[in-house]
């Protein structure tokens, strides 16, 4: 299988740098670039572009949820994973409605970010597990 090239988006560096982290530990996964906010996002979208966008909601300028719509409109095949700490349905609804392929809280990363995305790579939507229980 072919390295999946990731882009990480969050306005908290110390976040981008554990994600970042905790990919490295996976031959499998190439973080290909990394933003502070959507607009970033959308930039290196065009310029890398990736195989999965994993986007924080709340940040400045662009939030996640803008970005997804926009990604989805202009690069379709560029999947989406939220990772926020917004544990919450309405967030979940908003990030299904604007085209996200996963929904990942910030909480569960340590153990859940490579089962999500093998599930997104493998076209199929993830919820993290603990609104998916709710």
């Amino acid at each position: 299988m072919n390295t999946y090239r990731i882009v990480v988006a969050d306005d908290h560096a110390l976040i981008r740098e554990e994600i970042k982290k905790i990919l490295g530990e996976c031959a499998e996964v190439n973080v290909v670039g990394e933003a502070c906010d959507g607009l970033e996002a959308l930039v290196l979208v065009e310029k890398l572009p990736p195989d999965l966008l994993i986007l924080d909601i709340s940040m400045p300028n662009l939030g996640g949820l803008g970005a997804t719509r926009q990604i989805k409109r202009t690069h379709p095949d560029v999947k989406v994973l939220i990772l926020t700490m917004h544990n919450s349905w309405e967030y979940l609804h908003q990030a299904i409605i604007a085209g996200a392929d996963g929904y990942l809280l910030k909480t569960e990363a340590n153990t859940e970010l490579f089962p999500a995305i093998k599930k997104i790579r493998k076209g199929e939507v993830y919820v993290s597990p603990h609104l998916g229980a709710k």
